[in-house]
């Protein structure tokens, strides 16, 4: 089971859930509904290189996954989810006029 890191307040951790859901195989831990859950999620986010970038640039590393193995992705795509801004961007509007 892949668990997944995020806040229903998110709009991308809401995005990866509504997914997840739909496939199965996951477990949507809500890190704001907890204080035990946000303190062992921050536990990893301080210290697994996953979040290096995170840290670097001030932000919350959400959704986060978790494989079965322990390791820690912050990559949809490697369990078969779709990033809200890529959804998004194949909407877009381009210079070119492709997009629309």
């Amino acid at each position: 089971m892949i668990i997944i890191y995020g806040m229903p307040s998110c709009p991308d951790c809401a995005y990866i859930e509504e997914q997840a859901k739909a496939k199965g195989g996951f477990t949507f831990v809500n890190i704001g509904e907890s204080p035990k859950e946000l303190k062992k999620f921050l536990g990893l986010r301080d210290h697994d290189p996953a979040f290096a970038r995170v840290r670097e640039k001030g932000t919350i590393g959400i959704p986060a996954f978790q494989r079965e193995d322990g390791s820690i992705t912050l990559k949809a795509e490697e369990f078969g989810l779709t990033p809200r801004w890529k959804a998004e961007a194949k909407n877009a509007c381009s210079l070119d006029g492709k997009g629309c």
